[in-house]
């Protein structure tokens, strides 16, 4: 994965969270996800296409993704609110554009959130992209972004050759 790619979601998270939530983000160094990860308990899940393409999922633990969206809407929304999932998606949508509209000369289309609410599942991508997770905390507690996108031109170049 192009390294270039990993610095916006870092910059879209702090300002997401600034903006939105009043709230500083402390960002932990990027890695790639290991094999055997904690699972998330809440993930927002974007696809991305075009130049870039692959996906961006935010993970939280139940108590800091109701604690998120209890800021971020200014009510108190449990995890099986049917709201709940609408404000997951809308944060992993702001982050994943905020991300985007810095790819420097690249265009990409980013899809419509998904949103998976159920303990200790693990969200796969694509087997040919490694996956870098952006670990954060903030007062609301812990949570990760995970990105896995590559250059789509690039990549298929490299499979033509």
């Amino acid at each position: 994965m192009n390294s270039s790619y990993i610095m916006p979601f870092v910059d879209s998270v702090n300002n997401v969270f600034e903006t939105m939530l009043q709230m500083p983000v402390n960002v932990g160094d990027p890695a790639i996800k290991p094999h055997e990860t904690p699972a998330a308990d809440v993930s927002g899940i974007i696809g991305m296409t075009g130049d870039v393409d692959g996906t961006v999922v935010l993970g939280f633990p139940t108590t800091t993704a109701e604690r998120a969206v209890a800021v971020f809407t200014g009510m108190e929304i449990h995890a099986d609110h049917e709201d709940f999932a609408d404000a997951i998606g809308e944060l992993v949508n702001m982050i994943s554009g905020g991300a985007k509209a810095k790819f420097q000369g690249k265009k990409a289309d980013i899809s419509c959130p998904s949103v998976v609410v159920g303990a200790g599942h693990s969200v796969f991508g694509r087997k040919d992209v490694k996956c870098i997770r952006i670990p954060c905390d903030c007062d609301l507690g812990e949570f990760y972004v995970d990105v896995a996108i590559r250059d789509a031109v690039e990549s298929a170049v490299a499979e033509a050759a």
